[in-house]
């Protein structure tokens, strides 16, 4: 098979290659996957590029991307030939194994494979997975939002856009950050109530007016967790909640322990692979649901073909898409 891989970490274009692998066969438990398409996440890039000093290869040779969508053309269980031949979308392929999604075929766990909606285009469908999971476990693992206040910082980000649509789903009013108006677009596209720009706007000001309250946050989607604690610090309300998944620009950040502590605030750390398995099914089960009724929409900002795979690496690691970075194999 046609398959995307790298044997050492660097820049995507002095490490990945294109070529022929062995085509992979399903275990017990397992489907193969034709994919059709495949999305570059951060982590996809970060892994490759040897990301804060982590240069030591975890197998002889990766497959990278972490998820896809395509059909189901293989079982390694009879239970699961019911499977064969459906549209699927599917996450973390290559979490804790060596090969993943940027190839044209790769067998996982079945759990792992879920049904995509005749309506739905692969591409569509590999924009899933590891940013629709992690916006989910963001914005309701400390229960429902009817009624609150969600700040979702970086809101035309992978993760950012579907935390917007998530949260108005569940009944909250929504305030976007963004740095242009590209970002702008997509984050009112998503259903943002408020979008400000964090390089213009005077966002606690601007923030305060929305609710009505001095703070008035009820809960934080946080993108930059360290770079924006000061602004954390201004509007979020008593008892909030911050729900971070990154913080690149500030990665061991100082905390205002007291002012936090006064606030009966909590922060909550999200990483989508190690998220238990009742958080991962829920996830999937919202995100099929905004699928079949037709509330959660994508934004796809690239796709390349399986032989610029460097191309789409460098693209999301250059921080200039909008929206999805996408691989057609």
């Amino acid at each position: 098979m046609k398959a995307a891989w790298y044997q050492r970490k660097g820049p995507a274009s002095e490490v990945l290659q294109v070529g022929e692998q062995p085509r992979p066969v399903a275990g017990p438990g397992e489907l193969l996957v034709r994919v059709r398409a495949s999305g570059v996440n951060p982590s996809d890039w970060k892994g490759r590029a040897g990301w804060l000093g982590r240069d030591e290869m975890p197998f002889p040779l990766v497959i990278p991307h972490q998820d896809g969508a395509g059909e189901v053309v293989g079982a390694g269980s009879p239970e699961l030939e019911s499977r064969l031949g459906e549209r699927v979308w599917f996450y973390e392929a290559s979490l804790g194994r060596p090969f993943g999604a940027a190839a044209e075929y790769v067998a996982l766990p079945a759990r792992q494979v879920q049904p995509l909606p005749a309506r739905i285009s692969f591409e569509e469908g590999a924009c899933l997975g590891v940013p629709a999971m992690t916006a989910h476990r963001c914005v309701f693992a400390d229960g429902p939002v009817a009624g609150k206040v969600v700040l979702v910082t970086g809101g035309a980000g992978a993760v950012g856009r579907y935390a917007i649509q998530f949260a108005r789903q569940g009944g909250a009013r929504v305030i976007a950050t963004v740095s242009r108006e590209e970002q702008a677009r997509s984050a009112r596209a998503a259903g943002a109530d408020l979008v400000l720009n964090r390089l213009t706007d005077d966002l606690a000001a601007r923030i305060r007016a929305f609710t009505g309250k001095e703070r008035g946050v009820d809960r934080i989607v946080e993108v930059a967790f360290g770079a924006n604690l000061a602004l954390t610090m201004q509007v979020l309300a008593p008892r909030g909640v911050i729900a971070t998944y990154s913080s690149d620009a500030v990665a061991e950040p100082v905390l205002p322990f007291w002012p936090l502590l006064q606030l009966d605030a909590a922060i909550r750390f999200v990483l989508v692979y190690v998220m238990d398995a009742a958080a991962h099914d829920e996830a999937a089960v919202a995100i099929s649901a905004g699928l079949r009724d037709g509330w959660l929409t994508h934004q796809i900002a690239a796709r390349f073909p399986l032989d610029e795979v460097a191309r789409a690496h460098e693209l999301v690691e250059s921080g200039r898409a909008v929206g999805k970075v996408v691989v057609t194999s």
